[in-house]
């Protein structure tokens, strides 16, 4: 995919590298996120993650295309890159966004739908990766993270399915908690981009099977964690 591999060239236009810099373009971008539901009809999906090799020399993104109907896997791709910038707290985008858009160039069909392992708007400055990822792509995207970045919540039921609204210090709404299955660790969920608050969750839970993450992320972070794979070789087929 032309578009994406272009993106991925050069994902920061106006970025001149410095965390306050990026820190000013997380919130101008963030404005340009759109809360409702503009995706079309479903008929492929992906999930991306992110991980790190060489002791985080390496960043090295995967991509996986499933099956909307099926939650089958038709396709990965992975992308290795040379990290660009250091862990920086609230800034994990700009490390990830070059790699994770080059490995979605990578896949056969554009996705109609991302779910991303991390957050959409709920970030300090309402551009996690997922919104990051979004708003430059241009792609409907949901973050998916296994963790809160910032928040606060009220007490969550332990069945699966139950979700409670997770708010910003300022009482305002920016995504769910959400038990995907009964009595394990909830997911944090936010919309990224062109998906609304109320249908994040369930998108979600729609692809949810056997296991605590959908599969999208599930596939992905599988593929993303196998560092010693031959590269050469698929692992999800």
């Amino acid at each position: 995919m032309t578009r994406l591999s272009d993106l991925a060239a050069s994902p920061f236009a106006d970025w001149d590298g410095s965390p306050a810099a990026a820190r000013e373009l997380q919130t101008q971008l963030a404005r340009q996120v759109r809360l409702e539901d503009d995706y079309p009809p479903l008929h492929h999906l992906a999930g991306v993650d992110v991980g790190f090799e060489e002791g985080g020399a390496i960043t090295r993104a995967a991509a996986v295309l499933l099956d909307a109907d099926t939650l089958e896997p038709l396709a990965e791709c992975v992308a290795r890159i040379p990290t660009s910038m250091p862990y920086v707290p609230g800034l994990l985008s700009f490390r990830e966004l070059p790699a994770l858009l080059r490995a979605l160039a990578g896949l056969p069909q554009e996705p109609d739908l991302i779910f991303v392992d991390g957050h959409g708007i709920a970030h300090p400055r309402g551009l996690g990766i997922a919104a990051h990822l979004g708003v430059v792509s241009g792609l409907p995207t949901i973050g998916v993270a296994k963790k809160i970045l910032t928040g606060h919540h009220a007490e969550l039921v332990e069945a699966r399915g139950a979700r409670v609204e997770l708010l910003n210090r300022m009482g305002e709404q920016i995504g769910w908690v959400l038990r995907s299955k009964d009595r394990v660790r909830p997911l944090i969920i936010s919309p990224g981009n062109r998906v609304s608050l109320e249908r994040a969750p369930e998108l979600v839970m729609a692809c949810v099977r056997r296991h605590r993450l959908p599969e999208p992320t599930r596939l992905a972070d599988r593929l993303a964690s196998r560092r010693d794979a031959r590269r050469d070789q698929p692992s999800l087929f």
